[in-house]
């Protein structure tokens, strides 16, 4: 891929098994924060599944998505929620993550209240609620990573903000039945943007790469797309919780001078490495689903040669190596 058309069209490029899984989900299919990093890519994605079906894309802002019903929603104003239709599938992707030290607040509303007036609006609908795997603790850097059945731990306003997420899509799931699913995502990658291209930007632009986290997650974000699609199949009440990232775990130092041997460069490093890292194990979403189609030596040959052309990045970091929550 060297072009941002052709990114898009293998963003956007369904497997025969998300087009299976579609078929046992009937109805018109409502996308809410359909304008975020991972919004465009999953409605051309949806589209393409099922062309006869009505896709409704929800944003706060103008939505040039031409394959799909585009609606300018403030999902904070009940009024205008209240407007939406009941679409009997949702994808909910909406929430804020960078800026919460600043305006906390913010925060806090857009992962609680948002949440709380479409879970209302969305009771009879089924619903896939993408959460963060940043609820979960930091484990010790040779840890596999945290399980679904890892008690809770976050660190930091965000995270504890993103845990409120979940526990009010709970709260409609077992109060009105609502069959719902809260995946717990930890870093897509679409060659913008992602864990493994902030690395290689640094590695690229001969900057420093923190090592203050020593071990991260990474995922092509077509397969978080498809495991998202693939999770409407585990949609029940209580609400289910699934991990969603890839099966390999980066480490950070060696990816950064995989990159710099790739590009020719000589890697340059900042900071102490911690002995524990946020890490996420999505083993049961493989053993469910199957393995990425894209693996990780694989995704990291993308992202090297995307740079390398000059393909356009979001400037969106992960900010991956904050330990102390604050983003």
């Amino acid at each position: 891929m060297t072009t941002l058309n052709e990114l898009t069209e293998r963003l956007t490029r369904p497997t025969q098994a998300e087009i299976d899984t579609l078929s046992r989900h009937p109805g018109d299919i409502i996308v809410l924060g359909a304008s975020g990093k991972m919004g465009p890519s999953l409605v051309g994605r949806l589209r393409r599944a099922d062309p006869r079906r009505t896709i409704y894309a929800v944003a706060r802002s103008e939505i040039k998505e031409t394959d799909a019903l585009p609606l300018k929603v403030d999902l904070h104003n009940p009024d205008e929620i209240a407007q939406l239709p009941r679409a009997p599938i949702v994808f909910y992707l909406a929430g804020r993550k960078f800026g919460s030290t600043g305006r906390p607040d913010l925060t806090w509303a857009a992962n609680t209240i948002v949440p709380a007036l479409t879970g209302w609006h969305f009771r009879k609908s089924k619903i896939v609620a993408f959460s963060s795997g940043n609820v979960y603790p930091f484990v010790e850097l040779n840890s596999k990573g945290c399980t679904e059945d890892q008690p809770v731990g976050p660190v930091g306003e965000y995270a504890q903000s993103a845990l409120a997420r979940e526990r009010i899509f709970d709260y409609y799931s077992r109060e009105h039945g609502t069959p719902t699913v809260i995946l717990r995502l930890n870093y897509a990658v679409d060659l913008r943007y992602g864990t493994l291209v902030d690395i290689a930007r640094r590695v690229w632009l001969n900057q420093p790469v923190p090592l203050t986290v020593g071990r991260v997650n990474a995922i092509w974000q077509g397969d978080a797309n498809r495991y998202a699609f693939q999770a409407l199949d585990l949609c029940e009440s209580p609400a289910r919780v699934l991990n969603v990232t890839g099966p390999d775990i980066v480490d950070v130092k060696e990816v950064a001078e995989w990159f710099a041997n790739r590009f020719g460069k000589t890697p340059t490093f900042a900071g102490t490495a911690s002995p524990h890292a946020l890490l996420n194990d999505a083993s049961e979403c493989h053993r469910r689903f199957g393995t990425p189609e894209v693996d990780l030596s694989t995704l990291r040959e993308w992202v090297a040669r995307w740079l390398e052309q000059g393909g356009e990045t979001l400037d969106k970091p992960t900010n991956f190596e904050v330990v102390d929550g604050r983003f």
